[in-house]
């Protein structure tokens, strides 16, 4: 069964490490684990990952965040992936750094590239891991700190915590996302 898990982010070096681009830095690092490589593809770069029975198609969209939205379809509509094998992994201001949430659907909360998932499939309806990226800005200050790098701290806990948000991806394909947020929701 194939299954279509997209990481939010914006291309070129300058975003490559900021908070912002975190869904890029999840899937770059559960690549990695399998030492297989990301290709540059028609709205993004993709690999494919096989997980036990299943295959995972790992999107980053090059479509930059406001069009993330183009991306998820066109790989959707390739791959044959209805909306209930969907995973998109995005960062999240409203949870402390590397704090995990699994939903099945929800709002978008502001994120941009959520808004417009969600705009050009006509749905909310599909499943997003959230990875915490702390709210440490003053006011006015979200959109600097959102495409502001990781401080020390965050970085010397990153390997971890992205090795968990892997972990939880896979858990969703193998066992579902009631069993991925049981598992993975606290952690």
């Amino acid at each position: 069964m194939n299954f279509l898990i997209v990481g939010l982010g914006n291309i070129g070096d300058e975003y490559a490490r900021t908070r912002h681009n975190i869904g890029f830095r999840v899937l770059d690092a559960l690549a990695g684990a399998s030492n297989i490589v990301f290709e540059d593809k028609r709205y993004g770069f993709v690999t494919t990952l096989k997980v036990k029975n299943q295959t995972l198609i790992l999107l980053k969209p090059s479509t930059y965040m406001n069009l993330s939205g183009n991306a998820v379809r066109y790989w959707m509509n390739e791959k044959k992936i209805p909306v209930e094998r969907v995973l998109v992994v995005c960062d999240d201001l409203a949870l402390p750094f590397g704090k995990l949430r699994l939903k099945p659907s929800g709002s978008e909360a502001g994120h941009n590239g959520l808004r417009h998932i969600s705009s050009v499939l006509g749905t909310q309806q599909y499943a997003r891991l959230r990875f915490g990226i702390g709210n440490d800005f003053p006011r006015g200050g979200q959109v600097d700190f959102v495409l502001g790098e990781f401080g020390e701290e965050d970085e010397a806990q990153m390997e971890e915590r992205l090795n968990t948000a892997g972990e939880a991806i896979k858990t969703f394909c193998l066992s579902g996302i009631q069993v991925a947020m049981n598992q993975f929701n606290n952690k």
